[in-house]
C-alpha cells in the first residue's frame, strides 16, 4: 500500500510484528458497513459512477459473506481487515475497488469502525446485564419472605430480608446499563472524513455519511477525530466497574455455598468437582469471574497508559487499543451471561437461614433504639447494650435470653416488654422509611424491577 514511497521489502519480521488482523479482522463487518457508507457518499460527490459504486457494494456484499462463512483467507502481509477486504475487493471487480480508499485514511477508518463495533457491543452487554438483573429479581421474588443475617466487616450485624441483599445487585447493575448509556452517547460521533489527519480536498457529504450509518452527528475536528479513544476508555471504565460489582457478588456467593454458611444452593450444572476429593462442589463461575474481574481492570490500564504519552494525532501505539477492548468486551459478556444462567438455577437453604437469623446479637441495635424511645440518649444506650453484650458473651447466653434482672441492672429503663425486641419479623417491618427492609417496600421494589427489566 505504500510501495511507491520505499524500494526495498519490508522484513518478514516487521509484517509478523506489526500485523493486526490476527485479532482486528473481526471488524470486518463495521468495516464493510462503513466502506459501502463511504462508497455512497465517493458517488454523490461524483467520484465513482453509479456502476461503480454498485460493483463495490456487490463485491464487499459477496466478501462479507465469505467471511461469516470462513471461506475467506486473511493474510498478515496485508497487515489488517481494512486492507484485506480492499486487496480482495479489488481482485474481484478490479479499477473500481482501488478507488475506494480515495478521501479516506486508515486513521479515519478505523476510528470509525471500532466505534461502531462497540456500538453493538454496548448493546450486547446492556442485554446481558437485564438478563442478569431478571435472574436476581426472579429469585428475590421466591425468596422475599426469607430473611438473613447482614453483614459488616463479615461480622454479622443486622437482619435483612435476601431479597433486599440480592435487590442491590440489581441497582448496581442499573447503574452500569446507565454507564453504558452515556457512553454511547459521548461516543455517537462520526469520523469519517476526517482523513488521514486535516481531513480531505475532496469533500464528501459527512452528514448523510452519518446518517447512513446511525450517527446522531459527526466529529468537528479531524485530530481529534483520528486520534479520540476516550470513548474506549470510558467504556473499559463501565465494563471494569459492572466486573466489580459481578466479583462482589461472587465473594458473596462463593461465601453463602460453603460448609460454614450454608446459605444458597447452586446447580450441579454451574458448579465443578475435584479431581481428587469426591464429595467436593465448586463454585468455579463465581471464581473465575472474580479472577477475570483483574484482567479487565488491566485492560483499561494497559490502554490509559498507551495513550498518556501521545501527541496528536495518529501513532502506531493506537493499535494496541484493540486486544484490551475486545478482551474486555468478550469478558464481560461472558460472566454476564453465565452469572444470568447461575443465579436462574440457584435457591437458598431455608433452614440454614433461619438458624443464622435467629441469632439474638443481631437485634442489639434494636435493643439500643427500645432505650432511645424511652428517653435515654443514643450514646448511652449504646453504652448500656454493649455492656449488655458482653455480659451475655461471658455468661455463655443468648442475649434474649437474659433474665429481666440483668436488663434491670444494666438500665432501670427496661421493662418486661423489652423481650418483644426479639423478633425478626417484626424488626424488619419496623424499618419503614424508603429504601430499609420494611416487606412492603421489598415488594414494591420486586414489583418495580420486573417491570423494568422484564
Amino acid at each position: 500500500m505504500w510501495k511507491g514511497r520505499f524500494q526495498e521489502k519490508t522484513s518478514n519480521r516487521l509484517q509478523e510484528y506489526g500485523q493486526s488482523v490476527s485479532y482486528d479482522w473481526r471488524l470486518y463487518r463495521h468495516d464493510i458497513q462503513g466502506s459501502i457508507a463511504h462508497a455512497g457518499a465517493l458517488k454523490k460527490a461524483r467520484i465513482l459512477t453509479d456502476g461503480e459504486c454498485r460493483k463495490i457494494v456487490s463485491g464487499l456484499r459477496q466478501i462479507e459473506s465469505a467471511i461469516t462463512r470462513g471461506d475467506f483467507t486473511f493474510t498478515k502481509e496485508l497487515e489488517d481487515v481494512h486492507m484485506n477486504i480492499e486487496s480482495a475487493l479489488t481482485a474481484r471487480i478490479g479499477a473500481a475497488g482501488a478507488k475506494l480508499h480515495t478521501a479516506r485514511s486508515r486513521n479515519d477508518q478505523v476510528a470509525l469502525d471500532i466505534r461502531l463495533y462497540l456500538r453493538d457491543a454496548i448493546a450486547e452487554i446492556q442485554k446481558q446485564a437485564r438478563a442478569l438483573q431478571r435472574s436476581l429479581v426472579t429469585l428475590a421474588g421466591k425468596n422475599s419472605d426469607i430473611a438473613m443475617p447482614g453483614y459488616t466487616h463479615l461480622q454479622r450485624a443486622q437482619p435483612v430480608p435476601v431479597a433486599h441483599h440480592l435487590l442491590a445487585y440489581v441497582e448496581m447493575l442499573d447503574r452500569d446499563f446507565g454507564r453504558l448509556a452515556d457512553c454511547a452517547k459521548r461516543m455517537d460521533e462520526m469520523p469519517l472524513g476526517s482523513g488521514a489527519i486535516a481531513g480531505s480536498t475532496i469533500a464528501l457529504d459527512r452528514v448523510k455519511i452519518a446518517r447512513d450509518l446511525g450517527f446522531s452527528r459527526i466529529t468537528q475536528n479531524s485530530m481529534d477525530a483520528v486520534s479520540d479513544r476516550d470513548f474506549a476508555c470510558e467504556l473499559l471504565a463501565a465494563i471494569a466497574i459492572i466486573g466489580m460489582h459481578l466479583s462482589r457478588l461472587s465473594e458473596d456467593v462463593i461465601l453463602w455455598a460453603s460448609a460454614e454458611f450454608g446459605f444458597i444452593y447452586l446447580s450441579d450444572a454451574h458448579t465443578t468437582g475435584s479431581s481428587l476429593m469426591p464429595q467436593k462442589k465448586n463454585p468455579d463461575i463465581a471464581e473465575l469471574t472474580r479472577g477475570k474481574t483483574g484482567r479487565l481492570y488491566g485492560n483499561l490500564m494497559s490502554l490509559l497508559t498507551t495513550l498518556k504519552g501521545l501527541p496528536l494525532t495518529y501513532n502506531r501505539d493506537m493499535q494496541e487499543d484493540k486486544e484490551p477492548i475486545f478482551d474486555s468486551v468478550d469478558t464481560i459478556i461472558s460472566a454476564l451471561a453465565i452469572f444470568a444462567e447461575m443465579m436462574g438455577a440457584a435457591s437458598f437453604h431455608k433452614n440454614k437461614l433461619q438458624q443464622a437469623v435467629a441469632d439474638p446479637l443481631l437485634l442489639a441495635t434494636d435493643l439500643a433504639d427500645y432505650l432511645v424511645l424511652k428517653g435515654v440518649p443514643f450514646r448511652k444506650a449504646h453504652e448500656i447494650v454493649g455492656k449488655l453484650v458482653a455480659h451475655s458473651v461471658k455468661m455463655e447466653t443468648p442475649l434474649n435470653e437474659l433474665p429481666l434482672a440483668d436488663y434491670v441492672k444494666a438500665s432501670d429503663v427496661f421493662s418486661k416488654d423489652v423481650f418483644a425486641i426479639f423478633d425478626v419479623k417484626k424488626a424488619l417491618e419496623a424499618r419503614k422509611s424508603i429504601g430499609a427492609t420494611a416487606p412492603k417496600f421489598i415488594r414494591a421494589r420486586i414489583a418495580h424491577w420486573k417491570k423494568k427489566v422484564r
